[in-house]
């Protein structure tokens, strides 16, 4: 790739990270603005945002946090819900319209009184929360279709890179948050008398937060127009999946099945990004206290959003390793999880029982070690893993809305955290936060399988068995104790794996719905004159097999054929016929159900 052209590395990154990532990097722009504004505001408008505010009602103030992330959590079921019913495309559009609106109403909150424009920004967030809590399952379903390769000899791609395709669209996450960070820096000392020094004054603060909010703004604005008009196949694979099931509308049966068949699944997904929101939002624990001992208690505002920057660039480093290694069949993704619960849970349990040593002068620089690693390993383990693998090991159908589900219940996690931690103390955090590790860590080996290296297209193959209710008859690698979790063992799962038998019912499948694409294509003049190249299900070599051309001995082994078109002359309908007649001599169709 970089002979041909030195910039083509470039142009991959530019198309499979930055684009389909592009909504998960302003989303992670503006919460974590949210996040960074709040000692910002504490120290222009104490009356409202200090520890005993005066203006307002404290109950107000700590519910901008708690509307924010309740929006978020609606946001990932109900996106969900209508990236599988109507569509992923239309998923994709509203999501940026809403996200789109939310923060026309950050930038221009306004009212009478302080405690009228906090009630105001809430409620904003609790808009734009909508449309971030929509980004997490409508992107990730979206960028794991979009790496399936068409054809289907051509699978290697997506058995070998799906996971990185979707976490480099899920690690512009990281870099939304430290292109915040510097914008938040730079605007500061902009307007506030060119330092970022105290006191800061209303204007400068009016300025930094509004624009700060304006410039996603128009990246947004630009997501909305680029997901109408440039991603018009988005929902490609969902549209096949739902025309072969017979479903046109929201596939409730493949849900009551996936509960059914899939309910540790569903535990693991769910249970598993609950106990890691946990960890997320515990990490900055470390950070208030360390800086405290650094600083002496004296530390700006700006001391703070440097060290933000500093622990961004850890992540990002987490979220680049993950990138990298997730796809490793030596390590992937169940594995990547558990080491990394079982690290956060050391880096934070290491602290809680010798509190005051780490929080001192003496141990202040290995309590500051913890936090970066803690830092890494959240994003080289649990948050890059958990967003994959709840859609990945799921059926086309739900997909989203299971993606949506195991979202919103992390999300609770994150909440959780956020009301606890205003009632316990410092130390006490520390004494509770490293247990979700253990039990993340535990939900991962028993109920997570393991789909590193499984192609998707395999495992829609196998539902496709189930919804047919005969699951029994499937023997093929989905159902490898490789690819099943300790749970799916124990009930006996994969009792009926059998590659030879595997072999033979791929051929009878494959050979059923050939059938069904000549069938239909022979009733349609419009479909009769299609290319074979435009074809992705069905090669050239696959026709040939099927239609008994003299060249179709080992097809299916992956030799080339002659390339045909299924409307010369050479090949009429009648020796198509002649063709398959002799296939079916020695293979025998597949049942068909109804």
């Amino acid at each position: 790739m970089f002979k041909n052209d030195p910039l083509s590395p470039v142009a991959w990154y530019f198309r499979n990270a930055i684009l389909p990532g592009a909504g998960l990097g302003l989303e992670g722009y503006v919460l974590f603005s949210i996040g960074n504004l709040e000692p910002l505001f504490g120290s222009v408008w104490s009356t409202c945002w200090g520890k005993h505010p005066t203006e307002c009602s404290k109950d107000w103030v700590s519910a901008v946090q708690y509307l924010e992330i309740i929006g978020i959590m609606v946001g990932q079921v109900f996106v969900g819900i209508i990236g599988d019913w109507i569509g992923r495309r239309w998923g994709l559009i509203q999501d940026a319209l809403v996200m789109l609106l939310g923060l026309c109403l950050l930038t221009g909150s306004w009212a009478a009184t302080l405690q009228g424009w906090v009630i105001m920004y809430g409620w904003s967030l609790f808009v734009y929360g909508i449309g971030v809590g929509g980004e997490y399952p409508i992107t990730a379903t979206s960028s794991m279709e979009n790496a399936v390769s068409s054809g289907r000899m051509s699978t290697r791609d997506d058995r070998l890179h799906r996971g990185r395709k979707v976490t480099m669209a899920f690690l512009m996450q990281g870099w939304g948050q430290f292109v915040n960070q510097v914008v938040l820096i730079v605007l500061l000392i902009i307007f506030n008398r060119g330092h970022g020094n105290p006191p800061y004054s209303m204007t400068a603060t009016q300025y930094t937060f509004r624009l700060s909010f304006a410039f996603p703004a128009i990246g947004t604005l630009w997501l909305a127009y680029y997901r109408t008009w440039k991603m018009k196949s988005a929902g490609k694979q969902l549209e096949k999946a739902k025309k072969k099931a017979h479903v046109t509308g929201y596939d409730v049966q493949s849900m009551k099945m996936v509960v059914n068949n899939f309910g540790g699944r569903l535990l693991a997904t769910a249970g598993g990004w609950f106990c890691n929101d946990v960890f997320f939002y515990g990490n900055k624990l470390f950070q208030s206290q360390f800086i405290n001992v650094i600083t002496g208690n004296q530390g700006t505002l700006m001391t703070t959003w440097t060290w933000n920057l500093v622990n961004v660039v850890v992540s990002l480093a987490g979220y680049y390793t993950a990138s990298m290694t997730i796809d490793n069949k030596m390590y992937g993704r169940k594995t990547m999880q558990q080491v990394g619960f079982l690290m956060c849970f050391i880096m934070f349990v290491v602290p809680a029982f010798n509190y005051e040593y780490y929080t001192s002068p003496a141990g202040v620089h290995a309590f500051q070690a913890m936090y970066f690693l803690s830092s890494f390993f959240n994003q080289f383990g649990p948050n890059s893993v958990t967003f994959l693998v709840a859609g990945e090991v799921y059926p086309t159908q739900i997909r989203a809305s299971a993606h949506g589900f195991s979202a919103m219940v992390g999300k609770a996690g994150a909440l959780l955290a956020a009301i606890l931690y205003g009632y316990i103390s410092d130390q006490n955090k520390f004494y509770v936060v490293p247990w979700f590790g253990l039990a993340g860590m535990l939900i991962t080996l028993i109920w997570l399988p393991d789909t590193t290296g499984l192609d998707l297209k395999e495992q829609e193959r196998r539902w496709q068995y189930i919804l047919e209710g005969r699951d029994n008859e499937y023997h093929g690698i989905a159902i490898h104790p490789q690819h099943l979790s300790v749970w799916e063992r124990w009930m006996g799962v994969g009792k009926n794996y059998h590659p030879d038998l595997d072999t033979k019912a791929k051929i009878k499948d494959l050979r059923a719905e050939w059938d069904d694409r000549e069938a239909a294509r022979a009733a349609s003049d419009a479909e009769s004159v299609t290319p074979i190249d435009d074809d992705g299900d069905f090669t050239d070599e696959i026709h040939d097999y099927f239609r008994g051309a003299t060249n179709s001995g080992n097809s299916l082994k992956g030799k080339k054929g002659k390339k045909q078109d299924r409307t010369s002359p050479s090949m009429s309908n009648d020796d198509a016929s002649l063709g398959a007649q002799s296939v079916n001599e020695k293979i025998e169709p597949a049942p068909r159900t109804n």
